[in-house]
This record gives C-alpha cells, sequence and structure tokens, in this order.
C-alpha cells in the first residue's frame, strides 16, 4: 500500500494537515488507532440521546485563524452558534461578559465599580491587538524571525523593553496592576488558566489578554458537538480523495530510501514519502523507537519533554434542567463558560495541591450547558452539562484515581451546587474523567489536555524542545510533527496543521496549487 502522505491520528491538527494536503493533490491516508475520530476533538452518545464531547467543548481560536472559511467546512455540515455572552461568574449582582464591550463594561460596573469597567475599557483598548498578534505569531513557524514579522508594528509608546515586560509578566501581575475588584481578577485568571498554567507563572500576561478577542468574535460552540469541527475535516479530506483508516493503531516508523515504512499493530504495512505525525510528540519518538531510530536522541528528548503533573479531569452530566444562578438570568449565564470563582485563593491552593500530588482543597471549577444553545445534543426537556475542573494531579500521592474518581466528581459537582443551589437534584446521567481516564481514552499522557506543559520553556521556539519546535525530527527527513505538541500548543486552533501542510509543500507550492483548484 502506497501513498504520498500517511497522517498519524486523527486529531483536529492532523486533520487540517490531511486536508490541505489532499486538496493540494497529495495522495493521503490517516491512520487512528481508536473507532472514533477527532481525539480530544470528538463526541460521542455517552448516555442515551446524548451527544457528549469526549475532550474539548468550546472552540475560541479556530475561528480567528480563516481555516474553516479556506477549507469550505461550512459545506462539509459544520455549523457554529455563538457563545454570547461568552463568560458568566455568578454573584449578586454576577459578572457578564458579552461580546458587546460595553455591556460588559456595565456589569463590571454594576459588580466591581466605575473604576474597574475603565480600567476593563482600557484593558481591551491595549491588550486587543496585543492578542490579536498573538493568534498571527500562532500561524507562522516558531522561528525568531517570523515570531518577530508577526509583532512588527505593534504600538509601543514606552519602548520595545518595556513591551517586551508587559508580554513576559505573569497574568496575575497584569491582573493586580490593571485592576482593583478580587471578583475580576479571578474571573479572567480564571479564563486565562484555560491554557493550563497558572497565572502566578511567567509569561502568562497574554493568556489574560487573550480574552479582549473574545468582543472581537467570541467562543464558538459547534453544532451537534465538538466533534462536529473533525466530521467536517473528515469529510472534506474524503470528497478530496483522502483515506482515512480506524481501529488500527500504528506500531513502528521505519526510514526506508527516501520515503517511509508505517507498520500498524495488525500488521499492514503503508509505503509513503511522508510521514504527518499528529499523535502526542512522546508517542511519535516511541513509534521511532520502534523503527530502529537511534536511541540516544530520542532517550534525551524524551526526558527533557515535560508533560508535568497533571491539569484537570471532567465530569459530563445528563439533567432535567440547567443550573439557576441566584440573582441572574439564565439567558446570561447559559451560554458561555460559567467561571465558578470568587477569589484567586481557590486557584493558588489548586495549583499549589497538584505540584504535591494532593487533590484541591476546594475544587475550581468551569461549567458549561451548550444544550441550551444546541438543543440537538440532549433529549426533549433535558440538558448537558460539562464541569471541568483545575489542577487535578496524574499521580497522587495517596490513593489512586480508579478508586477516588467518582468521589472527586462528587466534590465537583458539590461546588456547582453550592453556586446554584438544587441542580445536584437534577442530575439524571453522570460520566466522569479523571486524568487517567483520559490519558487511557484519548491518549493525553499524563491527563495533560495541552500534550507537554504550556509553561514559557515550552512554547514557541522552544515547543516542546529547540531541536524539535520547526515540527522536524533531526536525522528524520520526511517526519512532520503537528498537534498540540508543537507550536502553538494545546487548545482547538487548526495552526499546527494548516503550518505543517505549507512545510510539507512549501509555502509558495501551497498557494500555487490551492489557486489552480
Amino acid at each position: 500500500m502506497n501513498a504520498d502522505v500517511a497522517v498519524i491520528g486523527s486529531g483536529h491538527n492532523a486533520l487540517v494537515a490531511a486536508c490541505y494536503l489532499a486538496r493540494a493533490g497529495e495522495r493521503v491516508v490517516v491512520l487512528e488507532r481508536d473507532e472514533v475520530i477527532g481525539g480530544a476533538v470528538s463526541t460521542v452518545e455517552r448516555f442515551p440521546g446524548y451527544a457528549v464531547d469526549r475532550g474539548s467543548s468550546a472552540h475560541l481560536m479556530v475561528r480567528h485563524t480563516g481555516i474553516v472559511e479556506e477549507l469550505e467546512l461550512e459545506r462539509f455540515g459544520l455549523r457554529y452558534v455563538d457563545c454570547d455572552p461568552w463568560a458568566f461568574v455568578p454573584g449578586e449582582p454576577p459578572l457578564v461578559f458579552a461580546r458587546d464591550l460595553e455591556r460588559t463594561c456595565a456589569s463590571i460596573e454594576a459588580a466591581c465599580g466605575a473604576r474597574d469597567a475603565d480600567a476593563y475599557r482600557r484593558f481591551v483598548g491595549v491588550w486587543g491587538p496585543r492578542s490579536a498578534r498573538v493568534m498571527r505569531a500562532f500561524g507562522v513557524p516558531p522561528t525568531g524571525g517570523k515570531l518577530a514579522r508577526a509583532f512588527w508594528g505593534l504600538s509601543a509608546p514606552d519602548g520595545g523593553g518595556a513591551l517586551s515586560r508587559e508580554f513576559l509578566q505573569s497574568g496575575d501581575a497584569l491582573l493586580d496592576s490593571t485592576f482593583e475588584s478580587e471578583r475580576l481578577r479571578a474571573a479572567l485568571a480564571w479564563f486565562g488558566a484555560q491554557s493550563g498554567p497558572p497565572m502566578s507563572e511567567p509569561g502568562t500576561a497574554p493568556m489574560i489578554g487573550f480574552a479582549t478577542l473574545m468582543h472581537t468574535l467570541p467562543p464558538g460552540r459547534a453544532v451537534g458537538g465538538s466533534g462536529a469541527l473533525t466530521a467536517a475535516l473528515a469529510a472534506r479530506l474524503r470528497a478530496d480523495g483522502g483515506e482515512l483508516r480506524t481501529g488500527d493503531a500504528v506500531a513502528a516508523l521505519r526510514r526506508a530510501g527516501d520515503g517511509w515504512v508505517v507498520r500498524t499493530e495488525s500488521g499492514a504495512v503503508l509505503h509513503a514519502r511522508t510521514v504527518v505525525a499528529g499523535a502526542h510528540v512522546l508517542e511519535t519518538l516511541e513509534l521511532l523507537g520502534a523503527g530502529g531510530f537511534d536511541a540516544a536522541p530520542l532517550d534525551d528528548w524524551r526526558r527533557r519533554i515535560r508533560v508535568g503533573p497533571g491539569i484537570g479531569m471532567v465530569v459530563r452530566l445528563g439533567t432535567t434542567a440547567l443550573p439557576r444562578y441566584p440573582g441572574a438570568e439564565q439567558a446570561d449565564s447559559a451560554s458561555g463558560l460559567q467561571l465558578l470563582v470568587r477569589d484567586r485563593r481557590a486557584l493558588w491552593g489548586a495549583h499549589g495541591a497538584a505540584l504535591a500530588g494532593e487533590l484541591p482543597p476546594k475544587p475550581v471549577v468551569l461549567a458549561m450547558s451548550f444544550s441550551a444553545l444546541d438543543p440537538t445534543i440532549a433529549p426533549p426537556e433535558r440538558h448537558q452539562l460539562s464541569l471541568w475542573a483545575q489542577w487535578h494531579p496524574y499521580r497522587l500521592a495517596d490513593g489512586d484515581w480508579d478508586a477516588l474518581g467518582e468521589r472527586e466528581a462528587d466534590r465537583i459537582v458539590a461546588e456547582l451546587e453550592g453556586f446554584a443551589p438544587g441542580f445536584a437534584g437534577t442530575i439524571e446521567h453522570r460520566h466522569t474523567q479523571t486524568p487517567l481516564d483520559l490519558e487511557r481514552e484519548l491518549g493525553l499522557r499524563g491527563g495533560n489536555v495541552m500534550h507537554v506543559e504550556m509553561s514559557l520553556d515550552q512554547m514557541m521556539m522552544w515547543r516542546p524542545l529547540p531541536e524539535l519546535a520547526k515540527g522536524t525530527v533531526p536525522g528524520a527527513p520526511g517526519l512532520y510533527l503537528t498537534g498540540a505538541s508543537t507550536h502553538p500548543g494545546g487548545g482547538v486552533s487548526g495552526a499546527a496543521g494548516r503550518r505543517t501542510a505549507q512545510a510539507v509543500l512549501g509555502r509558495g507550492g501551497l498557494l500555487r496549487r490551492l489557486a489552480r483548484r
């Protein structure tokens, strides 16, 4: 069996790369170990009549990249509904973050005072252009020159040194110097922490700044579930002659002549000129080792790539009703990210506990109830919720996840109950995904949904390591890395997949080929 390009894995970045390559005329075969395509961007029937996401739920970035339009994914069934308001923080009065900036500032003024409302307006004015440049940087190869050009021309009234310091500061430092209300600081810190690191780490200020882009285009909810994106990508791929094979994991990669031999667990062999590896980078290195690649660099790379202690866990629920937060309208609370925080102490405590292998003293919860926007994902008169809780360590100092998972899920549900009294009584179905479950089902090593830690030293030109950051492997010509293990990291953006396709074909070649189609 022969192909121009073998793609390992069917995560959304791998499928984005496959689609661009197939559209450019390459013979593409995607090999997926699971029977379900999409990796962490997939949706299954967990409970009768419920379409439940296995991983991601809200798509914050991909609609800012242009990929949906370039690949014409609407023609293949993809439709997004705006999450607007895009974030909600319980309290009396609640904080409501809407796409409309003035509506958001009015909510902040009512909850936190006029000074913070004015400060937020200035924050959006300053960090909006900066965050747009960050998104631009996500789409370019992570070399010093190209990253610098992505930010070129950005206003720096106090000089480049001051600007770089603001980018490299911690998210907490940005919040402390900008806002007075701890409620507002905590809400934005919890939003920023969805990237993985705590906002106390250097270089996390841009993760706070990313909130400003939500006033340009809010998070999108794919109708039918998060997996509607990868389903549309698969349909696009097949329409352009690509092939997708499921249920047979790749077992080894071996360089042969001027191409590659890809062997699967069933014994099937595929010969390809190029391999695009969308799997976790550690899995890709293991496949190279199984194919006879020099063990010395592989061992060195594996030791230096930092997966981290784990990020979090999820509780998926089928309910008879949405949460009812005191003093809030459901139209405000149910459409976006429900940030269940009062102050940052819970965030700091949870992260510190995770570093010690302990459960958080108090679970920090993000609730999402997208059946309010898309009734197709639940039976009539029923709703579906996802409760994401951070930080939960993969390796526990005491006990194990198989024994403790449901007990911790009880605490997570109780945390929502504390903000929305009576909610627990509406639950009919529950499915728990501990960090160990995320690894077992989705191949997320260490339960890290971002593959490897999104810390400053593993981002941009250092992700996952400087020698692997260009998306190629020294000594393995024709092998390309893509996915969350590579720049720009985790989250649903597709930027790594598009950039990989450009690298395979050559940027100019890709554009010329697409222009002819």
